[in-house]
């Protein structure tokens, strides 16, 4: 490796090393910057859109957010009114679901331990206790970390207020910031990291938009069905299946955990499991054979397993923050990592012939050359 690879690996390791540094230090406040460069970067395309019918660039980004926000407004008036009604109920349903589902824990208790030996059910009683216990402090200090927490406060005004200052001025300013972040990169580089980048812009593009309308197909799907069968809560419970939908699996294994439950204690062992069984097998049907095929497609290239270790990960590390930016990071990564392999195949360290094994006779042949 000659002395300026060496200085160029450095000089990027800091860059990438000042970044996260920086990121982690500055996560409390940016929240609202960082969604709002998501929101310009969703609707972008409409703006350019708008620019080649001769619109200027501002008023076009003006109109697009002014729509985006109508529709976003509209969207929570229908309905956070029904959430409203259903979580009411649900709040004031909670002490009576509590209560059956005492009364089942405790008829499986009385069977358990008229079939198991006593020592087990002391285990299983200690066990189950214990884990109990662990939730119930676990849901407390999570209230009282929501209710106390001035800076979650700041930052859901500071999302409302800030979010679509930051979007409108980096969606009118777009193209510029663009040109000036290409200015900066090094020119010996720069077809490679150009392409790269348009990499990272489609399959980014690709997976968020069409991860959005699956969302929403799902959510409507499972919202109606759910409601459809009697449910109560149905509507909670698929639009909430429908926002988590963004995380592979999990959305799914989210919501049929959550209205299985809720069919068991409305309905009992009956056909109201029966129904929200067969909602959520469609479900799952229609999301892997035709709504991530058609909207996503095999070409965003982005692993299901990929994703949600990024969302875990990034998750974990800064909080709400890292959600919106595990994404991006994923394709960044998924893009270098691929260029990086493609590099390494293409390298003589992958190419270089295996070292030729002498045989007996050519030994032999050495050995009398070397006494000789």
């Amino acid at each position: 490796m000659t002395r300026t690879s060496r200085q160029e690996i450095l000089f990027w390791l800091g860059i990438l090393a000042g970044f996260f540094l920086l990121l982690y230090l500055l996560s409390p406040i940016l929240l609202p910057f960082v969604a709002g460069g998501i929101v310009a970067y969703f609707l972008d395309p409409a703006a350019v859109w708008l620019t080649r019918w001769r619109w200027p660039r501002w008023l076009a980004a003006l109109v697009i957010l002014l729509l985006f926000g109508l529709f976003v407004t509209l969207l929570i008036a229908l309905i956070v009114p029904l959430l409203r009604l259903q979580a009411v109920e649900l709040l004031d349903r909670l002490p009576a679901l509590f209560s059956q589902a005492q009364h089942w824990l405790d008829q499986g208790m009385a069977h358990a331990a008229k079939t198991l030996p006593a020592e087990e059910f002391k285990k299983l009683q200690g066990t189950i206790s214990g884990s109990m216990g662990d939730v119930l402090a676990w849901a407390v200090r999570q209230v009282q970390r929501i209710v106390t927490s001035g800076l979650a406060l700041a930052n859901l005004l500071s999302l409302v207020v800030i979010t679509p200052v930051v979007a409108f001025f980096l969606l009118r300013d777009w193209n510029r910031i663009i040109a000036l972040c290409d200015s900066w990169l090094p020119r010996g580089h720069l077809a490679t990291i150009r392409e790269q980048a348009i990499q990272v812009d489609a399959m980014l593009g690709g997976y968020i938009r069409g991860q959005l309308l699956v969302c929403l197909g799902l959510g409507i799907f499972y919202a109606a069905a759910l409601t459809a069968t009697g449910l109560e809560f149905g509507l909670i419970v698929g639009i909430l299946t429908g926002i988590l939908a963004f995380i592979p699996y999990i959305g799914f294994a989210s919501g049929f955990v959550l209205a299985i439950g809720l069919a068991l204690l409305q309905f009992g062992w009956g056909m109201g499991v029966v129904w929200v069984l067969v909602i959520f097998a469609i479900g799952e049907v229609l999301e892997s054979s035709f709504l991530s095929p058609k909207l996503v497609g095999e070409r965003v290239r982005l692993h299901p397993v990929w994703v949600i270790f990024a969302l875990l990960a990034f998750g974990s590390l800064f909080g709400f923050l890292g959600v919106l930016i595990a994404l991006p990071a994923a394709a960044v990564t998924g893009v270098l990592v691929r260029f990086a392999l493609s590099r390494y195949l293409a390298s003589p360290l992958y190419r270089l012939p295996p070292p030729q094994t002498l045989t007996l006779d050519d030994q032999r042949d050495q050995h009398r050359d070397a006494a000789a």
